[in-house]
């Protein structure tokens, strides 16, 4: 019977060895896919994060460039247009570019660099359509607000 005692005792601890690696080679498996999962997590969360940083600065490069069309539009704008003048056709497809980009703005920015796109905007809209008194610069009228605009949007893009 001792021997026999021996061999179970001998069985049931290998056994619980067998057991005990197998559960302590599960927990490793498990811990190792957590820790990819969270590292492909952190992998997919910068992508996407980095692919939004990337619309938002084409956008602000698009509505900066529609705004600098917009400019030119005002620096020449005629002392008397009207709807057929080529200028009045060209400068309207700009504002009209220059309205759709600032809505874009609107929906992928916070709101700071909105109203200061908007205000940016609202004077442009203002120069070119009405135009200035006499004295007054185009440049200095619209600085403020450009600059206002510009250095809202890096505080954003930081």
């Amino acid at each position: 019977m001792t021997t026999m005692s021996g061999q179970v005792w001998v069985s049931l601890i290998s056994l619980g060895g067998v057991v005990l690696g197998g559960m302590l080679s599960y927990l490793v498996q498990h811990r190792t896919q957590l820790s990819a999962e969270r590292a492909e997590q952190r992998r997919q969360q910068s992508a996407l994060s980095e692919a939004r940083r990337a619309e938002r600065l084409a956008l602000l490069e698009r509505f900066i460039e529609v705004a600098a069309e917009a400019e030119r539009s005002a620096f020449s704008r005629p002392s008397a247009f009207d709807d057929t003048h080529p200028w009045h056709l060209r400068t309207q497809d700009v504002m009209n570019r220059l309205w759709v980009a600032e809505r874009l703005i609107r929906i992928q920015f916070p709101l700071s660099v909105y109203d200061a796109a908007r205000a940016y905007f609202l004077d442009l809209n203002r120069t070119v359509w009405e135009g200035l008194p006499d004295g007054e610069s185009v440049r200095d009228y619209l600085e403020g607000n450009r600059f206002a605009f510009l250095d809202a949007a890096r505080a954003a893009m930081g």
